[in-house]
């Protein structure tokens, strides 16, 4: 049943993306002076999750690799690489570069200025999650070296801007900036039938099924290949020639739960005990939430950064909020209550 695996799997880049033209154009045309050797602007890639944000920065910078010899890139993902010194590390093993730097002794500075003596290729460096760091200033580490080009990936620019200091916001908002907005039903239903052409025999999903899924992810492409990934999985596990209602029903409640896991899996330990504090206490409001969390860690971090914490929490559907800004309220949210699957 499943002819190529690969084109289910989330982090799979295609050969064509479907629906994303004028992004893929605009993001090219700010990478363009790397391939005459020139610095290029930097470039912040917003959109809600499953945008496509991610895939699309990567389907650029792969095209530019295929027409350009001296072009190297690397991806880091903010989320995992949550502090200066990992990013940096990440971007510089990437280069081959670490061999003799030590985690435990080697100070950030050493880290910036073996990226200021990099006389590779020029690199374009993809920042995903970028406004999980926590120390956002690696950005301007960055922004100051012309060899690289950096793509920011966020979910909503304010929140990248309210983390950094002033004079890294006037230059960020000098950038180029590339705005996805959610998918359409008919946009996934495309998305899904690409993967299954690809990745699946002939027959085995109808086109029905297909926009069930697009209905039940609800703009979200990351849910929706998801649900088609479990559901493949499963019907071949179990010898199915096709993939039947059942198994879609359960591939939906499967997925989720999986994206939900991954993204409890990914949160910082202090964004852990923020959502635990949520768990167990909820519905409750910032203030008493960032009050419990002082206490229950050593170096606790400021309010501000707390209500980042639930913003990012609740846009990965890990957390709601009911209320205005002043009485606002949060809780986890309620699984049964997801878009069902007809």
């Amino acid at each position: 049943m499943i002819r190529d695996a690969r084109v289910l799997r989330a982090g799979f880049v295609p050969r064509e993306v479907e629906h994303r033209d004028a992004e893929v154009n605009h993001l090219s045309s700010v990478l363009e002076p790397i391939t005459n050797g020139e610095p290029a602007d930097t470039a912040i890639v917003t959109g809600p999750s499953g945008a496509g944000k991610t895939c699309i920065s990567q389907f650029v910078t792969e095209r530019l690799r295929e027409e350009v010899l001296d072009v190297e890139t690397t991806y880091v993902n903010c989320w995992r690489n949550y502090t200066r010194f990992r990013t940096l590390y990440q971007i510089l093993d990437d280069l081959g570069a670490t061999i003799d730097i030590h985690r435990q002794s080697t100070p950030h500075d050493e880290l910036v200025d073996r990226l200021q003596q990099h006389d590779g290729p020029r690199t374009v460096v993809i920042l995903d999650e970028v406004d999980q760091l926590e120390d956002p200033s690696v950005i301007y580490d960055l922004h100051s070296l012309p060899q690289f080009a950096i793509i920011c990936i966020a979910n909503k620019e304010e929140e990248l801007f309210s983390r950094v200091d002033d004079r890294l916001v006037s230059r960020l908002r000098s950038s180029e900036h590339v705005r996805m907005d959610k998918y359409h039903d008919e946009q996934l239903y495309d998305i899904l039938s690409a993967r299954a052409k690809w990745g699946l025999d002939e027959d085995v999903i109808t086109d029905d099924q297909l926009y069930r899924i697009a209905d039940a992810a609800a703009g979200d492409a990351r849910l929706a290949i998801g649900i088609l990934r479990t559901a493949a999985g499963k019907a071949d596990r179990e010898n199915h020639e096709r993939i039947t209602d059942d198994i879609l029903l359960n591939a939906a409640e499967d997925a989720r739960a999986q994206i939900k896991q991954k993204s409890l899996d990914s949160l910082t330990p202090h964004q852990r005990v923020v959502y635990d504090i949520v768990r167990e206490h909820g519905p409750i409001g910032p203030s008493e939430i960032h009050e419990r969390y002082s206490e229950d860690v050593d170096d606790p971090r400021t309010k501000r950064t707390v209500r980042t914490y639930l913003s990012k929490m609740e846009q990965y559907n890990l957390l709601e909020a009911e209320g205005t800004s002043r009485d606002r309220e949060y809780s986890l949210v309620d699984s049964a209550a997801a878009s069902p699957m007809q």
